[in-house]
């Protein structure tokens, strides 16, 4: 699955195209210096071509091409998520294919005479991976008539003795959970048992007025569990709502080099910016080695593999070789859950997905390419461009890395590559706290999301909801939710002439 031999282009700032070999070495490395990949001449060039432009009178060169290689050129329409990265081979696009078909795939309950498929839950939040990710892109709270099936609770406890705080520390445990329900609420069941409850929102309506006088309402959420199945949770687990987020561009974003994303940390906030971007880590899922966490809204995963496996766990209740429960989030109390059959069939193995499924899937999730940019030439893009980096938005929100040479697939390596995330820990203030720790990560701390494609959210999933649990209906929502370390900049966007606030929003449309 990883061919020999491949190269790819890097782009120079002189407008030049250099042809660059490209051998896969190395390893990633818990908290390196430097970037361990490059010679001097190459790092420099990096370092160079990476540098945040101060020209926003054009776009910057090779801006179109958002993912490098990896960028897809295909016509805009609901699909936009969902092409494999041009730059893959001929077999790679047979294994991303099948990887697609399990991504698809509808799990069913145990027995069933479609032996391949059974297992699922007993308890889960959906039947397949793209019940979730409808298109490969953004998840939605339930509105109207519409299910929540794209959208679940994390439950959490605290850690309660020094035990569990030294797990904590030591980062074995990234928090604990509820002794009944587990770690996530599950609000489906195989037919003969009980779900878990079902998740209930309220929202309360505010007004903000911004420069002008141009109101806006921002609604804030609620969350309650109903028809709890079980019993009474515990008393100090915490819900934390989930949206299921985009799948673009995941295996470039795995590429960046530890040493890039550390580089931006600022724990103490030591430049006095007020912006203090901290690092997770976590432990790999099958060697327990720590690594640097950069999946997931709490940067709670490592890998993509390791996301793939916790969400074939978690979501749907099917296990696999990393995750090898096979009665998925059931708890010692839910006897009636532990009693059901498992999809387990012991010609194949003792887990329900077992080996290629799991690689499968993880590649595909790999290889989804990023959209090309659109109208980066606009006068109106380049000055909403121009506001977007001038009120402080790149301080969380870096536009640009250059992956890794040593990426474990050739495809993703040595790439110019514009996701417009730093991938750290940021406290983004109480507004959109959920008092619930993550690892490293606390109740107010969350990951900067990547922005690319997110102007094409409502073209592939039909909606505009955005931030972890969909309250925000629209960019504007959005960035007025942004609090804490980012209070600046939202204060800088809210006291903005009207014009320049539109130019923004339509600079981010283009992305």
């Amino acid at each position: 699955m990883k061919p020999a031999g491949l190269r790819i282009f890097l782009p120079l700032l002189s407008g030049t195209l250099v042809l660059l070999p490209l051998i896969a070495t190395g390893s990633d490395s818990l908290s390196p210096q430097a970037r361990t990949d490059l010679n001097p001449k190459d790092l420099k060039r990096v370092e160079r071509v990476t540098k945040p432009t101060t020209d926003f009178s054009r776009a910057e060169q090779f801006e179109t091409m958002s993912g490098g290689a990896a960028t897809t050129k295909a016509i805009v329409n609901g699909d936009a998520f969902s092409h494999f990265s041009p730059n893959i081979t001929f077999e790679e696009e047979q294994n991303f294919k099948l990887g697609n078909a399990l991504f698809t795939k509808l799990w069913v309950s145990a027995p069933s005479s479609t032996q391949a498929s059974d297992g699922l839950g007993p308890l889960f939040n959906a039947r397949a991976c793209q019940s979730c990710h409808l298109k490969d892109g953004r998840g939605h709270p339930p509105e109207g008539t519409a299910d929540a099936t794209s959208m679940f609770l994390r439950l959490a406890r605290p850690a309660r003795t020094d035990e569990e705080r030294e797990a904590v520390a030591d980062y074995r445990k990234i928090n604990f959970p509820d002794a009944v329900y587990g770690e996530q609420l599950q609000d489906l069941a195989v037919p003969g048992l009980k779900s878990e409850g079902k998740l209930e929102i309220s929202y309360e309506e505010t007004s903000v007025t911004l420069s002008g006088g141009e109101t806006v309402n921002l609604r804030k959420p609620t969350y309650s569990v109903a028809n709890l199945g079980y019993g009474p949770l515990e008393g100090d687990v915490t819900l934390s709502p989930r949206i299921a987020p985009p799948m673009l561009g995941m295996g470039l974003i795995q590429a960046i080099h530890p040493a890039d994303i550390l580089a931006k940390a600022d724990p103490e906030d030591k430049d006095g910016d007020g912006i203090s971007g901290k690092p997770a880590f976590v432990r790999d899922h099958l060697s327990g080695e720590v690594k640097l966490g950069r999946f997931g809204f709490k940067a709670q995963n490592a890998s993509i593999r390791d996301q793939t496996s916790s969400a074939f766990a978690g979501d749907i209740g099917i296990s696999t070789p990393d995750d090898p429960f096979s009665h998925g989030d059931c708890t010692k109390a839910q006897a009636d859950c532990l009693a059901m059959p498992t999809g387990v069939q012991e010609r194949l193995g003792p887990v329900e997905a077992p080996d290629p499924v799991l690689p499968l899937v993880t590649f595909y999730s790999e290889n989804l390419a990023v959209p090309a940019r659109r109208d980066i030439d606009d006068p109106t893009v380049l000055k909403g461009k121009e506001i977007f980096y001038t009120a402080g938005c790149t301080g969380c929100h870096t536009p640009k890395f250059v992956t890794r040479r040593d990426a474990g697939n050739k495809a993703h390596a040595f790439q110019l590559i514009w996701p417009y995330s730093d991938f750290l820990l940021h406290d983004m203030g109480e507004g959109l706290a959920d008092g619930q720790q993550v690892g490293v990560a606390t109740g107010q701390e969350w990951r900067t999301q990547p922005l690319w494609g997110i102007g094409l959210t409502k073209t592939v999933n039909n909606h505009t909801f955005f931030l972890h649990d969909g309250r925000a209906r629209n960019l504007t929502e959005a960035i007025l939710w942004h609090g804490g370390e980012a209070d600046k900049a939202r204060n800088a966007f809210a006291a903005m002439a009207k014009d320049d606030r539109a130019a923004l929003l339509t600079f981010l449309e283009s992305l």
